[in-house]
């Protein structure tokens, strides 16, 4: 019997005002009768709140390709039968035979590893759960003991790696410089026509390149994130944006398929913002934002909040736009010809860190002020992926924290 699709993946979004906060967001329903997969919505819902919506999906992604091959090889609704009966041996021929289909595949990915790993963390789960109630010794004996060598069947699973780099990248200076260049909304070689697409893609562009937001966080900023406040210390004026979930959206307010969350807990935190870049902020939702019913900051010329797709579309439009020689330049460097939101984020983290090591910190102290200024938790090891790219990189005389000094920037503002 040929087995299903690993592929095919029936996404649902519960939301609306009638549905409890902590009930909203993603569940997978049957191709057949388009019902919710029982265990996996309350597995999710006992367990997904604080992920953001982009985790939660690929892990549902993962417990589908459960279902399916379940439902496959065992018959509709098979898997969820077999959890709600504490059918060991059922559970035991489903997950064993889904583990050979995965290892047996023609080209395993990285991917294919953390199928298996959240397929068995979601039995488990589930089972731990039920196994609570008034089970018999002999029966909850050998549910255990069937997790247990499930489990170890787990450390057998190396899925080969593809050949990529060790390291992270940041962008080559020349490509940073081309960049500042033609994304300047009054520059003639900008890709954009419209004045209004101009400044939503330099907004967007200084503000992962400066202040190193992934995707999500820029698309939950509001209109307002700016704050600033007079500090009696420095005798200046400091202006600083806070990372979190937009405090003024509903559901109604956000129309987007692919709705943008925080990371995790430690991804919500403070940023400071030079005073060039607060400028450049505010006078976009000055003269160029529009006024458009949701609060959120970046705003298309449908009024409608930027999504994930249309940034992606925006980057694709820059990299093709690039000049010949910068594009030879980021492929002999990066082996590849195009730039992405992520880059941006990449080069920011390589740039501060070669600035803290510059002021004097010390290697300890520059990663752990890296954590706190990217979200990552104090244990995250992604600060020292960086540390090697700080000495191929020169990239401080391009961009560094004087923003000011950019006659190209100060020229944008009226």
């Amino acid at each position: 019997m040929a087995l299903p699709s690993q592929d095919i993946f029936v996404l649902r979004q519960l939301t609306g005002s009638q549905v409890p906060s902590g009930l909203r967001g993603a569940l997978i329903v049957d191709d057949r009768y388009n019902l919710p997969r029982y265990w996996a919505t309350v597995w999710a819902s006992m367990t997904s709140s604080g992920l953001a919506v982009s985790t939660q999906i690929k892990r549902l992604r993962y417990v589908e390709s459960l279902y399916r091959h379940a439902d496959g090889l065992f018959g509709a609704c098979s898997l969820d039968d077999a959890l709600g009966d504490l059918d060991e041996a059922g559970l035991a021929e489903i997950l064993e035979s889904w583990y050979i289909s995965i290892r047996n595949r023609t080209e395993p990915t990285s991917a294919d590893e953390s199928r298996w790993r959240t397929g068995l963390l979601f039995v488990t789960a589930v089972v731990t759960w039920l196994s609570k109630t008034n089970l018999p010794a002999g029966k909850l004996r050998r549910i255990n003991g069937q997790l247990h060598r499930l489990s170890a069947l787990y450390a057998q699973l190396h899925v080969r790696k593809g050949r990529q780099a060790s390291h992270i990248r940041s962008l080559p200076a020349v490509v940073i410089e081309a960049l500042y260049e033609m994304l300047d909304p009054e520059s003639r070689t900008n890709p954009f026509s419209r004045e209004h697409s101009r400044w939503l893609a330099y907004i967007a562009f200084m503000l992962m390149l400066h202040q190193g937001l992934r995707r999500g966080e820029l698309m939950l900023l509001s209109a307002d994130v700016i704050n600033s406040a007079f500090d009696d210390r420095q005798q200046r004026i400091r202006h600083w944006l806070n990372v979190s979930n937009n405090q003024y959206a509903d559901d109604e307010d956000d129309s987007r398929y692919s709705r943008p969350s925080i990371k995790s807990f430690n991804a919500i935190r403070q940023l400071p913002v030079s005073a060039s870049l607060a400028r450049i902020v505010q006078c976009y939702v000055e003269n160029y934002r529009g006024k458009p019913s949701h609060p959120f900051l970046l705003n298309t010329q449908q009024n409608t909040p930027l999504s994930t797709e249309s940034l992606t579309k925006m980057f694709a439009k820059i990299s093709a736009s690039l000049p010949r020689n910068v594009i030879k330049e980021l492929t002999d460097r990066n082996g590849r010809s195009t730039v992405t939101p992520h880059d941006l984020r990449h080069t920011c983290a390589v740039v501060r860190l070669n600035q803290l090591l510059g002021q004097g910190d010390s290697m300890d102290e520059a990663l752990q002020k890296l954590r706190a200024f990217f979200g990552w938790s104090r244990e995250s090891q992604m600060p020292i992926r960086y540390a090697r790219a700080v000495f191929e990189d020169r990239l401080s005389t391009v961009w560094n924290d004087a923003l000011d000094e950019r006659v190209a920037v100060l020229r944008a503002i009226p």
